[in-house]
């Protein structure tokens, strides 16, 4: 993006989150893609990494190439093959692979908010800058809510 008042460029990113899905007993919809496709579509995220991996009953894990998320019939998925930014790292295919369970399917998307840009360089033109963020999982969010109804 282009300077602002205070001669600082603009952030060409917006910030990134990950969320890791497991599927015991997978039976593909096209749900939860059509979805996905629709937030890509309006620009509200765009995917930067996308990985399909199996967590073998002895706990061993693969990554599912094209072809094997092919014949799974996942067909929208194939929008999505082979996005790869690089920052998805071999130790962070391992604590993915931690999280799920013995026979499981993974998901693992690693996306940009890119809805946050043109706010986040609203906030810097006017010398603001975003100095952390976070995330409330959603079992921290029940937990809460739990809390707050005793």
């Amino acid at each position: 993006m282009s300077d602002n008042d205070n001669g600082r460029d603009l952030p060409a990113l917006a910030p990134v989150d990950y969320l890791v899905l497991e599927f015991q007993d997978f039976t593909p919809t096209g749900e939860g893609l059509a979805i996905l496709l629709d937030l890509v579509d309006r620009g509200i995220v765009r995917i930067l990494d996308l990985k399909v991996i199996k967590v073998n009953e002895d706990g061993t894990v693969v990554g599912l190439s094209a072809e094997d998320i092919s014949q799974l019939d996942i067909h929208a998925l194939d929008l999505f093959i082979g996005a790869s930014s690089g920052l998805l790292s071999g130790e962070d295919f391992d604590e993915v692979a931690a999280v799920l369970s013995p026979g499981a399917l993974g998901v693992a998307i690693l996306y940009e908010n890119t809805w946050a840009i043109p706010f986040v360089s609203a906030v810097m033109r006017n010398g603001g800058e975003v100095v952390a963020s976070g995330r409330v999982t959603v079992d921290e969010l029940m937990a809460a809510l739990e809390a707050s109804e005793d």
